[in-house]
């Protein structure tokens, strides 16, 4: 496999650094979900954890590091899981933390945050607009600007995830991942590509949310104007260019779903397994539904990465 930027030396000493409690997360078959989906489905569930998502993986590594080095300030923009995990490790570790988000984020998302005991500033706009203010903070401050996906260290610490996949699972043919800002699905990718090449790595995004999977398609950075999904954690306009190098050498495909089928998938995780998830989390089940030929007599894992949801908005999801 050519290089990405990732070493897998150190994503298995990232094992030593992330809290425990975020490693070894739930990994299960779902006889449940098969009838409707016409083939195997495990669920590695990123969200049985303080922060209910799998992005406290790599905040971990950053705050370790930040706390090290004697720094005692970070910022970083978010759709609101990156913010509550880097608000949990920070807090652990005695760091100044502000996240800049959209105030159009949910609210559960941004309640949390305050919670955790972080800075909050909301900008009117979506995240890439509360990406480039928390470039213009650090700036002003001189504090480290955590940037999700571009920061080798959110990729290394979702890695992880890829290294328990293998331990604990090798008879799976595909895994589906949530394709926003790119740390997952690089992260995991580049876990998969250097121990079970023969495991097809498969990333989904939104039909409303495009950018990164039309970027893949193409070989070079596409940006759009905006976006249009139910699915905040993944609504990126502007792909990062190292992230696109990385998701080039490991993602052997890039499909995009409709948001009928990521509603219909949160319906069928919840009726069949039990499981209320925010719309990025059934991404990988949206991907099923809408080719069920392609993935038929095959095993499949799909990661629920976070179920971070407000509720209104999810019981009106759900009922609908």
């Amino acid at each position: 496999m050519q290089e990405t930027r990732l070493d897998t030396a150190r994503i298995q000493a990232a094992r030593k650094v992330i809290d425990p409690i975020f490693l070894d997360t739930p990994l299960y078959r779902c006889e449940a979900l098969e009838p409707d989906l016409g083939c195997e489905v495990s669920i590695k569930l990123e969200t049985a954890n303080p922060v209910r998502s799998f992005k406290a993986r790599g905040t971990e590594l950053v705050a370790s590091l930040l706390a090290g080095n004697g720094s005692r300030a970070a910022v970083c923009a978010s759709a609101g899981n990156l913010g509550q995990a880097l608000a949990w490790s920070g807090r652990r570790r005695g760091l100044d933390v502000t996240v800049v988000a959209s105030r159009l984020a949910p609210a559960a998302k941004l309640d949390r945050i305050r919670a955790l005991g972080a800075r909050l500033e909301l900008v009117d706009g979506d995240f890439d607009m509360a990406r480039e203010r928390a470039a213009d903070i650090a700036r002003r401050d001189g504090v480290r600007l955590v940037e999700d996906s571009l920061d080798i260290e959110t990729c290394e610490g979702a890695a992880t995830i890829g290294l328990e996949l293998v331990d604990t699972e090798p008879s799976f043919d595909a895994v589906l991942i949530a394709l926003g800002g790119g740390a997952l699905a690089t992260g995991v990718g580049h876990v998969l590509k250097a121990l079970v090449p023969g495991v097809e790595v498969i990333c989904v995004q939104p039909l409303g949310a495009p950018a990164l999977t039309h970027s893949w398609r193409r070989g070079r950075v596409v940006t759009t104007d905006s976006t249009d999904t139910i699915a905040d954690g993944v609504a990126g306009r502007c792909p990062i260019p190292e992230v696109l190098d990385d998701l080039l050498l490991v993602a052997d495909d890039a499909v995009l779903v409709q948001e009928a089928s990521i509603i219909a998938g949160m319906r069928m995780l919840l009726g069949h397994a039990g499981l209320v998830v925010e719309p990025s989390a059934a991404l990988g089940v949206a991907a099923i539904l809408e080719d069920r030929d392609r993935f038929a007599g095959r095993h499949v894992v799909t990661i629920v990465c976070g179920s971070n949801v407000d509720v209104d908005a999810y019981q009106r999801w759900v009922r609908r």
